[in-house]
């Protein structure tokens, strides 16, 4: 059966937000049993994350050289010397190699 967008209510502030077809598919995809309860907005501020307007969050990026091939990169944070930097191939080739318990390098193009 096919979904629907849905229009939900947010919790935090109150407004309506497009649950779309696409987002569903996703959640039932990574087995999510619950809808969300929080517009995009509200699910960034709890996260820590600035809010974003309608064009899409904005970031600044900075030039990194992966660890594992080389390849110039950009990554949303500042790259610590000393600790691995990976583009998305190679983050992605990684896999599930990375120690349990530990957080993973981050990575981005």
């Amino acid at each position: 059966m096919e979904s629907q967008d849905k229009v939900l209510v947010c919790r935090d502030c109150g407004k309506e937000f497009l649950f779309s077809a696409g987002e569903q598919a996703f959640y039932a995809e990574k087995g999510f049993q619950n809808e969300p309860t929080r517009c995009r907005n509200c699910r960034a501020v709890r996260k820590g994350a600035p809010a974003s307007s309608d064009s899409g969050p904005s970031r600044t990026l900075f030039a990194a050289v992966c660890s594992e091939c080389g390849k110039e990169t950009q990554v949303p944070f500042k790259p610590t010397a000393g600790k691995p930097v990976y583009c998305r191939e190679c983050f992605q080739k990684r896999g599930s190699r990375a120690p349990a318990g530990r957080r993973s390098p981050a990575y981005h193009d």
